[in-house]
């Protein structure tokens, strides 16, 4: 099984249904077979053979959709680009993929035509929006459109479920960008893990505002297009009163976003009026969900069912958190999900049992080939397994196990802090700020002391209209964290630095 076939029962099975909607255009799923047949066809004409790197470098559009199914048609590898790439990493990135062929849109000319000029492997841009006044360096062509001859079937590729579906660059929050390597077999052990818990029907409308360069915004096209239902795309949530509109004149029935998303949303004053009843599932990744968040979307959103999970995207998922389990272990991201093993180990790598606190580790067919290009990096995160030729991840963050097997993030390895002594868990500190009445986001750190080793900061980003002073913070902690965790520092800042998918950044506070 290859990724794009995972959409033929849909597409054998209601073709005339609406797929995918955006910005006023609804496709059908026979269109966007046709579509991205189109655009198969164009990139196998041009050159791409099996294997070939396909940079994708576009705001969430349908055009996304159809490059996603078209470029795996072809037989190539689809490598999604943030669309606020600036020009010197772009340049990196296709160099670095020996990329063949971008598609982009015409308003990011200032971002690819420097970028292009700098890629020798790169003998194709695809645009949309027209390519009229670009410069020549590589081949423009504009992308297909529904007056495209239909008809036109991409000859067959002969992929097989171990080759390259994806290439995702991540930097994480800490290091340079490092190009993630999924099969075909990788890809499609996650979704169908995935449907293995999270209940999607054919009948629902799936609302996302996630961006579809990164892992959990992508996966929801392939998740849609799987179950069969709908899709409709908003570009960003720069504007959250408009995409909450959309999501109620679509009747959205499941809702993914991040934390950062669900502190905006539940912030805003007029979220009470809005009847947000047709929503029966939200999910959170990226990044642990703040409990305080949790209670506030359950107040907003009455009839979900809220999916708390953790993953990164080395290998899509790894655990969930039962909607039942939610009022109960609330600070909990659940337990593996489907055809997974994992298990926690000390700081030697030793396997611990029990309730005990260690690096996650995770074995499963989703899991990674490795990085692209990177063997030492891949040997840090890829160990070998306890059985010969098998090879397990190191996720590199810590968690906590209690006695039933329910995995509590408790910080990356890196992030851990010792002060006067003791080990410090920013998530726990995090928590204890998002109980205030008033922070919509927190981020705690460990800065150099010359007493203490390291002292804790964090830094606090108020809801609009809410002012403290310090003092009242650290006397809010110390009525919950024992003293050694409660800040000594307090920052109030307009924003947190964040990843391209949504992680706050840590490394650029100080």
């Amino acid at each position: 099984m290859l990724v794009h076939q995972l959409f033929d029962d849909a597409l054998a099975r209601t073709p005339e249904k609406c797929a995918l909607v955006f910005e006023g255009r609804r496709l059908s799923y026979r269109q966007l077979h046709r579509l991205s047949d189109a655009l198969a066809v164009l990139l196998q004409r041009n050159g791409l053979r099996r294997g070939d790197r396909v940079a994708v470098m576009l705001e969430n559009s349908a055009e996304f959709v159809v490059s996603l199914i078209g470029i795996l048609k072809a037989g190539g590898v689809l490598m999604p680009v943030n669309p606020l790439t600036r020009p010197a990493k772009l340049a990196y990135l296709l160099q670095d993929a020996e990329a063949v062929a971008l598609i982009t849109q015409r308003s990011l000319a200032e971002c690819f035509e420097p970028a292009l000029a700098r890629s020798a492997a790169l003998r194709l841009c695809v645009v949309v929006g027209g390519s009229e006044g670009l410069s020549a360096a590589p081949l423009y062509l504009p992308f297909p459109d529904e007056t495209d001859p239909e008809g036109r079937a991409p000859l067959p590729a002969h992929s097989i479920d171990q080759d390259l579906a994806s290439l995702i660059y991540t930097s994480g929050s800490t290091g340079e960008p490092k190009g993630v390597m999924l099969t075909h077999a990788n890809m499609v052990a996650a979704v169908r893990s995935v449907l293995g818990y999270l209940p999607l029907q054919e009948a629902d409308v799936v609302f996302s505002v996630l961006p579809m360069a990164f892992s959990y915004g992508l996966y929801q096209a392939i998740l849609c297009l799987t179950v069969g239902c709908r899709l409709v795309l908003e570009r960003s949530f720069a504007f959250p009163a408009q995409a909450l509109a959309l999501m109620i004149g679509e009747r959205a029935t499941v809702f993914p976003g991040v934390p950062s998303i669900f502190a905006i949303l539940t912030g805003l004053h007029s979220l009470q009026d809005h009847a947000l009843g047709t929503v029966r599932i939200l999910t959170s990744a990226a990044a642990a969900l703040p409990v305080e968040t949790i209670a506030r979307l359950r107040r907003a959103f009455p009839n979900a069912r809220i999916f708390s999970m953790y993953g990164m995207t080395e290998c899509k998922r790894i655990s969930f958190l039962p909607p039942e389990d939610i009022d109960v272990r609330p600070a909990s991201v659940g337990k593996g999900m489907p055809n997974q093993d994992h298990w926690l180990v000390d700081d030697q790598g030793c396997r611990l049992a029990g309730p005990a606190v260690g690096e996650l580790v995770v074995r499963g067919s989703h899991v990674m080939l490795g990085y692209w290009k990177k063997p030492l990096q891949t040997a840090q995160r890829l160990r070998p397994g306890m059985l010969p030729g098998q090879s397990v991840l190191h996720t590199g963050d810590l968690f906590r196990q209690d006695a039933d097997g329910y995995l509590y993030f408790v910080a990356r390895k890196d992030d851990i802090i010792m002060t006067r002594g003791e080990k410090v868990s920013p998530r726990e500190v995090e928590d204890a700020l998002h109980e205030l009445d008033g922070v919509l986001e927190a981020a705690v750190i460990g800065v150099p002391d010359p007493i203490l080793g390291q002292a804790v900061k964090a830094f606090v980003v108020l809801k609009q209209g809410c002012a403290y002073e310090k003092r009242s913070v650290v006397r809010h902690c110390l009525g919950r964290l024992e003293a050694y965790m409660v800040p000594k520092h307090v920052e109030f800042v307009p924003d947190l630095p964040k990843t391209d998918s949504g992680k706050i950044r840590k490394i650029d506070l100080s």
